[in-house]
């Protein structure tokens, strides 16, 4: 659990062509961001390939934990799908036909309903559905933990419904940011005494320093901030701040997340 007894949030990215490279995670980049705009923030993510013992052990381990978390990608129906099974004996639980699941697969296929396409709506005994706006085909949660495709027009807005369906109670609630300054032509070296200094002084607050060597045509820095209270976090970087100018070190604000350095 998270401090202040506010819950922790997780991800789980599924499939063997993240780790192959034959696609690009999207997930994580997406879910930082719809936990940031509502004041909440990801305490670890797990990539975890198609292998169901792998898939299984990852999963028991996660539901131990008791976070909330959100797992992407192997509920379809193909062969190569091995989550919702996995989930299931991860916990312990039969498998069955969610009879809501399956009044949205009928209504979304009609005539042509299949067995097959019936698979998608069998999940762990007692699973909730979350209702997926694109193809009406739902994702599952149980556990605190929500099973959505791994398709991103699919997945997010269905994450997006959970954190304001279930969540909402969580928005904004922590008092915590994050703030940081760039250093330049800084080595971490030459401030660890600040850095062990503000450690001390400042407990209730986390310091982190990322250093940058200046590579390809990049200038040496480090990003030195603090994540914590708001009063705490700018207490703390009003020291920091002035004294790595008194040491002669240029210093300015980071860029906007996404640009560069």
């Amino acid at each position: 659990m998270a401090d202040n007894a506010t819950p922790a949030f997780g991800a789980i990215i599924i499939g063997d062509e993240l780790l192959s490279g034959r696609r690009e995670d999207k997930h994580l980049g997406k879910v930082l961001e719809l936990l940031k705009a509502r004041g909440l923030r990801l305490a670890s993510v797990r990539y975890v390939g198609d292998e169901r013992p792998r898939l299984v052990q990852t999963l028991r381990e996660s539901f131990a934990a008791g976070d909330i978390v959100f797992s992407f990608g192997g509920i379809g129906a193909t062969p190569d799908d091995h989550t919702r099974q996995a989930a299931a004996e991860a916990l312990g639980l039969p498998l069955a036909l969610h009879p809501e699941a399956e009044a949205e697969i009928r209504a979304r296929f009609g005539d042509e309903t299949t067995p097959q396409r019936l698979q998608m709506g069998v999940y762990p005994a007692g699973s909730e559905i979350i209702p997926n706006p694109y193809n009406r085909i739902p994702g599952f949660s149980i556990h605190n933990h929500f099973f959505v495709p791994g398709f991103p027009v699919m997945a997010w807005p269905m994450v997006e419904w959970v954190l304001d369906t279930r969540f909402v109670h969580l928005h904004h609630q922590q008092d915590y940011v994050e703030q940081s300054v760039i250093v330049w032509d800084a080595m971490e070296g030459k401030l660890i005494d600040l850095m062990e200094r503000i450690t001390a002084d400042f407990p209730d607050a986390t310091l982190f320093s990322l250093p940058s060597v200046g590579g390809e045509g990049g200038r040496r820095h480090i990003e030195l901030g603090m994540k914590g209270p708001a009063s705490r976090v700018a207490e703390a970087m009003a020291l920091i701040t002035a004294e790595v100018s008194q040491r002669g070190y240029a210093w300015e604000a980071p860029p906007a997340q996404g640009e560069a350095a």
